[in-house]
């Protein structure tokens, strides 16, 4: 079936990328000469209508006091929300607001993501963003890695690299995986076929290395694949790739509750905090796989018995909101992110 992923390939690729194999080629040799076509004739419908560059989000969001929490967004462009019309309309924007709300206290955003950003880029990325010692990291990613045919081995060694290092500071990590590219409407079949499958198949893998270096992920690919594929108009900006400011709220939506959940600010077993729609104990590999396909999917390592590793890996909670929770998230973000306003500065 197209675009569905299975564990094994997760694992292949997540093991490929730890111990520095080549992965699997993005682009069959038959194929090739067509999806060099199609892909012009995106590329020209997209970049026919230019957006304004992203607004800068970064300030301090909450009226409360105390110390606040450092956020730090790092990615491509879909992490600095590009096409936003508003700062305030940002992905970083929106969850810094509903972390301030849920957390009590100010959260101090910093955005590091750049336009046209790869998993290669994450390095830099990561030397700016341990400036301001973050208690949290959001990381969107990959979609770049697969239109520029970045082996999937590649781009997740190089993310590995990331988590790695923001973990090592003490920074907890949230990854929202390569979003579902076959939802964008100038990409046709073929190829819209093929880059919904190269998507996920780098998502599945991401979360198996992110889970595995001590980070959770969201599924933010899985979770707005059928919402942007139902309102592609509402959803998408006006060039028919990067998300509308209605599609960053619902990407914020997704990753709040991990973020918050990242920073035990709530309970992993309280769900009348955290509305879900069920939850399971699998090997990563098989985690990932089913979030792939799965909407609104967190994965987090987790322990059986008291032990992290079972006879297929790394233990994995697999946690499908789905649906329940993102209202509550999205009132939250978008009830909460007023911007760094004068008013929301400590000591202003």
């Amino acid at each position: 079936m197209a675009g569905v992923i299975n564990a094994h390939n997760a694992r292949r690729i997540g093991t490929a990328a730890a111990y520095g194999g080549g992965g699997v080629s993005l682009l069959s040799a038959s194929f090739y000469g067509l999806l060099r076509l199609q892909a012009r004739m995106a590329r020209r419908t997209i970049t026919s209508v230019p957006l304004n560059g992203p607004p800068n989000p970064d300030g301090v969001y909450g009226l409360y006091r105390g110390e606040p929490l450092s956020l730090v967004v790092l990615g491509d462009s879909s992490a600095a929300g590009f096409g936003a019309p508003t700062a305030e309309e940002t992905p970083g924007a929106l969850v810094a607001g509903g972390l301030a709300e849920i957390a009590e206290r100010p959260v101090n955003l910093t955005t590091v993501a750049m336009v046209g950003a790869r998993s290669a880029d994450l390095a830099e990325q990561v030397d700016k963003a341990l400036v301001v010692s973050p208690d949290a990291a959001l990381i969107m990613v990959g979609g770049n890695d697969v239109t520029h045919k970045v082996p999937p081995a590649e781009a997740v060694r190089l993310l590995i690299d990331a988590v790695r290092r923001l973990r090592a500071a003490g920074c907890e990590v949230v990854v929202g995986t390569c979003p579902d590219l076959g939802t964008i409407r100038p990409i046709q079949p073929p190829l819209r076929w093929l880059a919904r499958r190269w998507s996920r198949q780098l998502a599945a893998a991401q979360t198996v290395a992110v889970v595995e270096a001590g980070g959770r992920t969201v599924s933010l690919g899985s979770i707005l694949g059928p919402e942007f594929a139902a309102s592609p108009m509402e959803l998408f900006s006006e060039d028919k790739f990067h998300p509308s400011s209605a599609g960053y709220a619902h990407a914020a939506a997704a990753a709040l509750p991990s973020v918050v959940a990242a920073l035990g600010l709530w309970s992993e077993d309280d769900d009348t905090l955290e509305p879900f729609a069920g939850d399971s104990i699998l090997p990563v590999s098989v985690a990932a796989a089913t979030a792939a396909n799965q909407a609104g999917s967190e994965v987090a390592a987790t322990t059986v018995g008291g032990n992290r590793r079972g006879p297929r890996g790394t233990w994995a909670r697999l946690r499908n909101r789905g649906r329940a929770a993102s209202p509550d998230a999205l009132h939250a973000a978008e009830n909460t992110a007023t911007g760094p306003t004068a008013e929301q500065r400590l000591g202003s």
